[in-house]
């Protein structure tokens, strides 16, 4: 999947042109395609990456406290949020994929998806330094940034949802798969959020069994502040 005018597309959608190419083919090699994979360029992209995100929700959310900053963090460099501003770049039509990744798919996983946009960030980093870097970070994770609700502190539905509970003495969900739909490369899955009490079940379905849970806690969390709300 070398097409030059696929590249071009995507050094158009990051809003970076590389001086050095050989460092973007790097980065969009996968090891089952050769020796002169992305691995190493991932691992410093991975730095690269926290750092720039650490450093502009510490401008955001100028009083926000170290632990909330760390999960805002975390939910921003997941895999799965990863994944998807991958897909949102078309990451996947550049890869360099060995035969059997391309014939399973490879080019859909959230994994390789999300590892492939760490090592576009790290080959950026040796092309022309960390500011540079950073400002395409910033152009990624700013849309998602905007979005948040300090108010909730950086923690994921599925946290919010376990202190809602233990604030009300009640017992913690159960979260069980129901089904899981499409190809091995191409999967979604629906989760069930069960509760005891107050008896209540809801559905999530996502790219991955996490993504799918986060979905079916956020709808149980909504469920019982509307249950709070009509009291």
């Amino acid at each position: 999947m070398n097409n030059p005018l696929l590249i071009q597309r995507l050094q158009q959608a990051l809003g970076y042109t590389f001086n050095r190419p050989e460092l973007l083919v790097q980065a969009l090699t996968h090891r089952s395609y050769g020796a002169a994979n992305n691995e190493r360029l991932e691992f410093l992209g991975d730095s690269v990456l926290n750092c720039s995100v650490a450093r502009r929700l510490y401008e955001v959310f100028p009083d926000l406290p170290e632990g909330s900053l760390s999960r805002l963090r975390a939910n921003l460099v997941c895999q799965d949020t990863l994944a998807e501003i991958a897909v949102s770049l078309r990451l996947g039509e550049s890869l360099w994929l060995g035969e059997g990744e391309l014939k399973s798919g490879g080019f859909r996983r959230p994994s390789i998806l999300a590892d492939a946009l760490e090592s576009l960030f790290g080959a950026i980093f040796l092309d022309a330094g960390f500011d540079e870097a950073q400002r395409v970070v910033r152009g990624l994770i700013d849309p998602l940034v905007a979005k948040i609700d300090p108010k909730a502190s950086g923690k994921d539905a599925k946290t919010q949802l376990q202190e809602m509970l233990q604030s009300r003495r009640l017992p913690l969900p159960d979260y069980q798969l129901i089904e899981t739909k499409g190809e091995a490369h191409d999967q979604s899955f629906i989760v069930e959020c069960v509760l005891a009490k107050p008896l209540l079940s809801t559905r999530g379905v996502g790219k991955s069994r996490r993504a799918a849970e986060q979905e079916a806690a956020r709808e149980a969390c909504a469920a019982l502040q509307n249950e709070q709300a009509a009291k």
